[in-house]
C-alpha cells in the first residue's frame, strides 16, 4: 500500500512509510529467490514421488542425514508447502462387525451349567468363600451353593468333586 501510495500519489517514501506504519527498510525490502530454492524443491520432488509415505519430517531427515545437505528446515517446510506436497491424514478404516450368532440353548438337563465363585468379609473380620453353581437348561435353575468359612480356596474346590 506504501509502494501504491508513492508511485501513484507521488508522496515521499518516508512519509508513505509512516502514514502506513511501516519502516523503510521493510518498504526497500525485495526477497533473493536463490537457486538453492529450486534445488531443494527438486529434491523434495523427487523423494516424494519416489516415497509416496514419506510425510516432510522423513523428507527433511533424509535429505540431512543421508544427503547431509545443511538447509534450515524452515526454509524447507516453506518450499514443501508452496509444492503442496502435504499427505492428506487418512481417516481410520472401520472394522465391519458380522451379527454375533445366537447362544446355543441347551436341549437336555444338565447339559449346560453355571458356576461362580464370590469372596466377601463378615462384620466381625472372618472372611467366606461362596461356590454357586446352576443348571441353564431348565426353565427353573436348581442352585447350588458351597459356604467355605475360613478354608483355603482348594477346599472350596474339593467340595465341588
Amino acid at each position: 500500500m506504501a509502494q501504491r501510495a508513492v508511485q501513484d500519489k507521488g508522496t515521499a517514501v518516508r512519509v508513505a512509510c509512516a502514514a502506513f506504519g511501516i519502516s523503510e527498510t521493510c518498504y526497500r525490502y525485495q526477497a533473493k529467490q536463490s537457486a538453492e530454492n529450486v534445488e531443494i524443491a527438486d529434491h523434495l520432488i523427487r523423494l516424494t514421488h519416489n516415497q509416496r509415505n514419506w510425510g516432510f519430517g522423513l523428507c527433511f531427515l533424509y535429505l540431512r542425514n543421508v544427503k547431509g545437505y545443511r538447509w534450515n528446515h524452515k526454509r524447507v517446510y516453506r518450499i514443501y508447502r508452496e509444492l503442496e506436497l502435504n499427505l492428506r491424514i487418512k481417516p481410520k478404516k472401520r472394522i465391519v462387525r458380522e451379527k454375533p450368532e445366537p447362544l446355543a440353548v441347551p436341549q437336555a438337563i444338565n447339559q449346560c451349567w453355571s458356576m461362580d465363585f464370590m469372596h466377601d468379609q463378615l462384620a466381625d473380620g472372618r472372611s467366606f468363600r461362596l461356590f454357586n453353581s446352576s443348571t441353564t437348561s431348565t426353565a427353573k435353575p436348581w442352585p447350588w451353593t458351597s459356604i467355605c468359612l475360613c478354608r483355603p480356596s482348594a477346599w472350596c474346590g474339593r467340595s465341588i468333586k
